[in-house]
């Protein structure tokens, strides 16, 4: 049986002590980079430190396997975030071109912006984007993605309230 209850500080240090050397080995065969492998196996274990409840730990390892896929998620998302935003970069003239202090506020943003949509629908997130980042009309959002602007407001709202409640 399984009940909820905050991990403690005790525990945590007893599930790094225990497994920090494997989850960081399983990390590193899919990663392929001993570096990033210990990144992410101790961003495992801050996620496990700040979680609120999590079932009683029966399993360690699969536990952690679940929470490091997550990390891992996360990581790959944030590195095709991270290519996107230098292929656009690269487009730009230099003379318009953010310092590199802008540029790490804007992926920060971007970051951020993309876990509040994580889950939405794929046309939500697009719609939402196309009016906040392209500053697109409702009736332009409708063409370009074929649906009504009906359903763009719809979408927006989705989106807006998602971004709201994660305030």
């Amino acid at each position: 049986m399984s009940t909820a209850h905050p991990l403690s500080h005790h525990i945590v240090e007893g599930l790094y002590s225990a497994h920090h050397r494997w989850l960081t080995t399983w990390l590193r065969r899919r990663l392929g980079c001993p570096d990033s492998a210990a990144d992410l196996a101790q961003d495992t274990f801050v996620k496990v430190l700040l979680a609120r409840d999590t079932p009683q730990l029966v399993e360690p390892r699969a536990f952690l396997t679940t929470v490091a896929r997550r990390v891992l998620c996360n990581h790959y998302r944030r590195q095709e975030l991270e290519r996107a935003y230098a292929a656009a970069l690269a487009e730009l003239p230099e003379c318009v071109a953010p310092s590199e202090e802008e540029r790490a506020i804007i992926l920060e943003t971007l970051v951020e912006l993309d876990q509040l949509l994580d889950g939405l629908p794929i046309l939500v997130k697009r719609a939402f984007l196309l009016a906040q980042v392209d500053g697109l009309t409702h009736g332009q959002i409708a063409a370009c993605l074929n649906i009504s602007i009906a359903t763009v407001k719809r979408h927006l709202n989705k989106a807006a309230l998602r971004c709201y409640f994660a305030l």
